[in-house]
């Protein structure tokens, strides 16, 4: 049995609060079991100096924990002078994923920043930052498009993110933290609902794992985002009609 009581192939539960923000042209709170990420789209109407005379636009992203995101006090990286590693990291795979769904082409020359603040963390931070970025994501789009800014929401899809893992319970979706810090194997799938992979980290903590254990794991992760594609395509449609 698991800690949390759940089945191998079920999510914690997700939701999503969309507005969250309400300065943010688009915003959503979205929640994973105990991990808790808000994210905030912002719109300038312009790009960076590599953009410039282009025609294209940016999608980029942010991502920070609040200094008792965690079960102790981090230091803020503010106070440090520089980011850390790991948020760099993570950070550029949000915007990666974000902009791998994006038309760059069709935003023309305005920017999106999306901030991705993680207020309380258990596990999966990446991944959720990454689905509910996505929701701040389009609902920002659908601002720029009802103000007459653009013509269409440049979008070429949906983009979630959920981690799996193989532990002493053999393979499961969705970690916590008590079987993320004890897991033999962690991954995070960033998928699209076509079938696409944008990104898929996974590493061996203890043994390498088999082809066989990480299509196990990939099931899964098709598991578990074909139900956060059906969230958020229910929260769009919420938000929208409101």
């Amino acid at each position: 049995m698991r800690p949390s009581g759940r089945a191998h192939d079920a999510l914690r539960p997700v939701f999503i609060q969309p507005g969250f923000a309400r300065h943010a042209e688009g915003s959503a709170l979205i929640r994973m079991g105990g991990t808790e990420v808000l994210c905030a789209a912002s719109v300038e109407m312009r790009v960076p100096s590599f953009l410039r005379g282009k025609g294209r636009g940016w999608v980029t992203a942010e991502y920070g924990m609040l200094p008792r995101a965690t079960h102790n006090r981090g230091a803020r990286e503010a106070a440090k002078g520089k980011q850390g590693g790991r948020t760099q990291e993570i950070q550029r795979l949000i915007a990666r994923s974000l902009r791998a769904v994006t038309d760059l082409n069709a935003l023309g020359e305005i920017s999106i920043t999306v901030d991705c603040d993680v207020l309380n963390a258990d596990g999966g931070t990446r991944c959720a930052a990454i689905t509910g970025g996505w929701v701040a994501l389009r609902l920002a789009l659908e601002k720029l498009v009802r103000a007459g800014t653009l013509a269409v929401v440049p979008l070429k899809g949906q983009v979630a993110a959920v981690s799996c893992g193989l532990t002493q319970d053999g393979a499961v979706l969705d970690l916590d933290y008590a079987e993320d810090s004890t897991a033999c194997t962690d991954s995070n799938f960033v998928l699209t609902p076509d079938g696409g992979i944008v990104e898929i980290q996974a590493t061996a903590e203890q043994a390498p794992f088999t082809d066989s254990q990480f299509n196990t794991l990939m099931r899964l992760a098709r598991t578990g985002t074909a139900e956060l594609f059906r969230i958020q395509t229910a929260i769009i449609e919420e938000a929208l009609k409101a």
